[in-house]
């Protein structure tokens, strides 16, 4: 780094202190640097510092002890007195301490870099011609301590040099994302359908089992199925958030319900740009991919607005001036986001004797544990029916979590937000408050940002969260008499035989209270039932089918998100033996069922068991692959204490004892850190015919119940890349069948 640190030290003498030197006596108006060279010899650091204690969670502070001595060459001159000076070698010497804060949850990870010294730094210039500088009008009363004073002082403390890393606007934006839009779709009826059902063994031709999957995102949402029926009438409205456009469509598929595999009736995806420009297209939309059929939708971009004054005609509009209940359509949009909390009890027993379970007292006392040792807080928010939790943080009452969170409201003159701080490892309450959100309706922007104290709680027990209302205005467009339009409808770019390779999407029916009545259906996911057929449908051993089910991946929504290389689609049936997991069907079997009680009806993410993250690569001059296992994270937890995990590897088709290679454990968590270096003796050629089987295993104890599969990947190795290697994300499945690189 040392050269590129001289080229900014150069700039900074020459756009930043000359100008200041000139700027600050008359007779140094003619100062200027003819020559600026730091020298080769870098600055070094003898030893670091980090502290641990005592310090905000949101910042890291190192103190540097620095030295640098540096045969430097810095000519100045001031022409109006014929005055040559220089610098002809310096030294630093003192602690120099850097903070980087805040930490932030987004890339680069922090928000700004400090530097200063604590104390004074011992400092010595040699110069040249000094006695010259010196004799120059209103330099004459300056002695070179004064001048050593001057620079040293610039950078101790109170001064400092700060470098922004990233604005603070942003540093705003990251941590409080306000959504673009809401898109509201009402998903109304379909025509001319193609008939799917046969009978007689095709002879006769029947009708379709319709039901749609609409997609915004990572949002998914499934309609009813209508039974029998070519020209089905849904009438159901779905909620969805925006973040990203242009770049984010609408995506829509009809499906026929059967008990095996359900065909495919066609797809629409619409750019979300044209549905923000029209504000309202209510139409009838060609599907693609198929012979016939049409979809009616009609589209509503709702903009987040600040202000209350639109939410009486936003409430008739939905009918909720009227209706006191939770559900239904909604007015506004709850963003909120919840920072950290202070001064949490550490016995729950002395503030709430009754909230901790007697189970829980008992097994604390007989396993010997303090009950008085920091709690795992986690925070339950709730907004009417739909409620939503952060992520646990383990043994601290100062706990910091940095999340955000929205929440559609039905309206918000009558609901309220209800927040409870739990200990997850006792099962208590820790705290908790309600607002009411008429409040938000009257604070500044509709905003709040503060300690919120918690009622039976610790007496100095706070909660520091920003909340913000936004009303969901649908603003039409003045548009001209004559004005006609369609909108804009993005064509597939996958071929029609490549769409029926595609798995039965795993999405249950959410139920409709009363089917005349239009009601959002919160985003949902996989049913037991319909997951039951698809397993006896595709035997544990039999070849990889891809793209798997939804249960799997969210992609298979749509096949025009496919980018995956051909040697991705054909996976090589790995060979079975006993060693083998996947001859194992019941580790797999157990993997789904644990994943499905993980889901708990959230939306499935891309990756729901979670990541790893490996360096693959073949030595030409060792003649072998080195495959090098770094990390894994969000995987899932096999006990209330996370998991134990391992990696374990074989470099199939060879799956013997001596074949397999195995990382040491890591316990007790979800993300684990590995970075060992792992190699098989294989030749280049004979590597490329070859499929690496790595499984991330829960390590438990000797016939323990909580041994088991965490996921599984398959990568063949046929790849031109092998030789240079790659470093790459791979996401987690139950088998192994759908490898491909997430980041």
């Amino acid at each position: 780094m040392w050269p590129f640190i001289c080229q900014f030290i150069e700039k900074l003498f020459r756009e930043t202190i000359e100008p200041a030197v000139r700027g600050a006596n008359n007779h140094l108006s003619t100062f200027s640097f003819t020559k600026i060279d730091i020298g080769h010899q870098p600055l070094r650091i003898n030893g670091v510092k980090v502290y641990t204690e005592n310090v905000d969670k949101r910042q890291i502070i190192l103190d540097l002890q620095i030295s640098f001595v540096g045969n430097c060459e810095i000519d100045l001159e001031i022409k109006r007195y014929f005055c040559r000076a220089g610098v002809k070698s310096i030294q630093i010497h003192g602690t120099m301490r850097v903070i980087l804060e805040p930490l932030i949850g987004d890339m680069p990870l922090i928000g700004a870099l400090s530097l200063f010294f604590l104390r004074k730094p011992l400092l010595e210039i040699n110069w040249t011609g000094l006695t010259n500088l010196l004799d120059v009008p209103g330099l004459n009363g300056l002695s070179d301590t004064i001048i050593l004073d001057i620079i040293s002082n610039y950078l101790v403390l109170p001064n400092r040099i700060t470098v922004p890393l990233v604005s603070e606007v942003q540093i705003a934006q990251l941590r409080f994302p306000i959504p673009k839009g809401v898109l509201r779709i009402h998903f109304i009826e379909a025509q001319d359908l193609e008939g799917k059902d046969t009978y007689l063994k095709g002879i006769v031709k029947g009708k379709s089992d319709p039901y749609g999957i609409i997609r915004v995102g990572n949002q998914i949402f499934q309609s009813k199925v209508i039974k029998e029926n070519l020209n089905p009438k849904w009438n159901e409205v779905y909620e969805a958030l925006v973040y990203e456009h242009p770049g984010q469509e609408l995506e829509i598929e009809l499906f026929d319900e059967d008990p095996d595999k359900d065909d495919f009736l066609g797809s629409l995806m619409i750019d979300l740009i044209e549905v923000e420009k029209e504000r309202l297209l209510d139409e009838w939309f060609t599907l693609d991919e198929v012979s016939k059929g049409k979809l009616h939708l009609k589209l509503e971009w709702l903009t987040l607005m600040p202000t209350a004054e639109n939410l009486d005609k936003v409430l008739t509009s939905i009918r909720a001036d009227k209706d006191q209940a939770n559900d239904g359509l909604s007015s506004a949009l709850l963003i909120l986001y919840l920072d950290s909390a202070r001064n949490l009890p550490h016995n729950p027993l002395e503030f709430n004797p009754d909230g901790l379970k007697k189970a829980a007292v008992q097994k604390a006392l007989k396993s010997g544990k303090k009950i008085n040792s920091n709690p795992n807080p986690l925070v339950l928010l709730s907004v009417g029916h739909k409620a939503q939790e952060s992520k646990i943080r383990y043994k601290t009452n100062e706990p910091v979590w940095e999340e955000n969170f929205t929440f559609f409201v039905h309206n918000p003159k009558r609901q309220d937000l209800e927040v409870e701080v739990r200990d997850e490892q006792h099962q208590c309450s820790l705290g908790n408050f309600k607002l009411p959100l008429s409040q938000l309706l009257e604070s500044e922007d509709l905003t709040m940002h503060q300690r919120f104290h918690l009622s039976n709680s610790g007496p100095n027990s706070t909660i520091n969260m920003k909340i913000a209302l936004r009303v969901l205005s649908l603003e039409k467009q003045a548009r001209s008499p004559d004005h006609q339009h369609s909108a804009q409808v993005k064509r597939p770019s996958l071929s029609k035989d490549a769409r029926k390779s595609s798995f039965k999407p795993q999405v249950p029916v959410s139920p409709t209270p009363d089917s005349n009545k239009p009601v959002p259906a919160s985003p949902v996911t996989d049913s037991d039932k319909k997951t039951d057929t698809a397993e006896k449908s595709q035997p544990a051993n039999a070849s990889p089918q891809w793209p798997t089910d939804l249960s799997r991946s969210s992609s298979s929504l749509h096949a025009s998100n496919f980018s995956y290389s051909p040697s991705h689609l054909s996976v090589k049936e790995p060979t079975p033996s006993i060693a083998s997991d996947i001859s194992l069907p019941i580790a797999t079997q157990e993997l789904r069922q644990r994943l499905r009680q993980l889901e708990n009806g959230t939306t499935l993410g891309q990756s729901p068991l979670g990541q790893i993250q490996l360096t693959i690569r073949h030595s030409s001059q060792r003649n072998k692959l080195i495959v090098v296992v770094h990390s894994c994270r969000n995987l899932i937890a096999f006990s209330e204490e996370g998991s134990d995990p391992y990696v374990r590897m074989y470099l199939l088709p060879d799956k013997r004892r001596s074949g397999r290679r195995k990382t040491h454990v890591s316990k007790k968590t979800l993300n684990p850190v590995f970075d060992q270096i792992f190699d098989f003796s294989v030749s280049l050629p004979e590597v490329q015919r070859r499929t690496l089987d790595v499984a991330v295993k829960n390590s438990g104890g000797f016939l323990s119940k909580d041994k088991g599969l965490l996921g599984k990947l398959l990568i063949p190795l046929a790849s031109e890349e092998l030789a240079k290697g790659w470093t790459q994300w791979y996401d987690l499945t139950e088998d192994g069948t759908r490898p491909h690189g997430a980041s």
